[in-house]
């Protein structure tokens, strides 16, 4: 059953992007429990499997039932379009006690057994406890298991944000909407969006407007529903997922263009399949960020590469020139 999200005058006008680092991080500790969401991740998992089982996350796991309420207050909506983990998890601590308890209650009844079990009980009884508890939990979480990759993960959102900045700005809103994800569906004539999940959700934006969040752990769902006081809220598959965990490596640099500009430039070059950051290219190519820097100056300089701030970096991408050497594939526009 899917949820329909009703746009009103002025919600067009008040649609806006964000990252949160907090949502990875307990989308990332709901992978753990699915194997149907782990595919992609796999050598991540491989990689984490020791750190993750230091971890106790039945407490989180419990609030995670496979269909229905989740706690919102958990991974709230960001306000603003690149907020912190620390920030965020700031927040969380801050919970009123009555709204978390009405959060478990809700959570816990969706999984048998999930109320009567000595820490559901422990919930319901100590609210606010079990909201430091859950955030200390979220923060260990978040030290072990996202952190180490943060600044590749943050690349791949902001690369996913760029992209789809670019597709509204050159069709619009409608077009949009039907490129994000096969799940959505735009009405026209009501003026409502339809997203394809689990369990059946209306909601008036009532001009709040909706964030757009993409997400690497995710995939493969769309996830809303957020009630109020959230704002409305879509996460949904970051592009890019399936190159996420492998490493780029000199074998894909075609040996000509490598004795053209230099292997470590053609490089760089190579590895901007999506656009990117000095420091999360530095990270995939296990150089210094200092080289980077010189290589992205150079390749800007030539044509080969164009910028754009986003946030608080600025990322490179290949300009047709830049896409043509490498022997990629030029992606078109759909046509109308």
């Amino acid at each position: 059953m899917p949820y329909h999200l009703q746009f009103g005058e002025a919600d067009p006008l008040r649609i806006r992007f964000a990252l949160s680092p907090l949502w990875e991080t307990h989308s990332a500790v709901r992978v753990l429990a699915r194997p149907r969401q782990q595919g992609y991740h796999l050598p991540w998992l491989r990689r984490i499997r020791g750190a993750a089982e230091g971890l106790e996350l039945g407490p989180l796991h419990l609030l995670m039932p496979r269909r229905g309420h989740s706690p919102d207050f958990l991974y709230p909506p960001p306000r603003g379009p690149a907020a912190s983990f620390d920030e965020e998890i700031a927040a969380v601590r801050e919970t009123d006690p009555a709204l978390a308890h009405d959060d478990f209650a809700r959570a816990l009844a969706e999984t048998p057994g999930a109320t009567a079990s000595d820490e559901g009980q422990r919930m319901l009884a100590d609210p606010a406890g079990a909201v430091q508890r859950l955030a200390d939990l979220l923060q260990a979480a978040w030290e072990a298991l996202i952190a180490p990759d943060w600044p590749r993960l943050r690349a791949l959102l902001e690369a996913d944000v760029a992209h789809h900045s670019r597709r509204l700005a050159e069709g619009g809103l409608e077009r949009l909407l039907g490129e994000i994800h096969p799940g959505f569906g735009w009405g026209a004539d009501s003026a409502t969006l339809t997203v394809a999940y689990q369990g059946e959700h209306v909601r008036a934006l009532d001009g709040q407007g909706l964030v757009l969040m993409p997400s690497v752990f995710t995939w493969p769902d769309v996830i809303s529903g957020f009630d109020p006081p959230w704002q409305p809220t879509i996460a949904y598959p970051a592009r890019g997922i399936g190159g996420l965990w492998t490493e780029a490596t000199a074998d894909r640099t075609p040996d000509a263009l490598a004795r053209l500009l230099g292997r470590a430039r053609a490089d760089v070059l190579c590895a901007l399949d999506e656009p990117a950051g000095t420091t999360a290219l530095a990270h995939r190519l296990g150089l210094a960020p200092s080289s980077v820097s010189a290589h992205l100056s150079v390749l800007t300089e030539a044509g080969l590469l164009t910028s754009r701030r986003y946030g608080h970096q600025v990322l490179y991408e290949r300009t047709p020139i830049g896409i043509a050497l490498t022997g990629s594939p030029v992606s078109h526009p759909r046509p109308e």
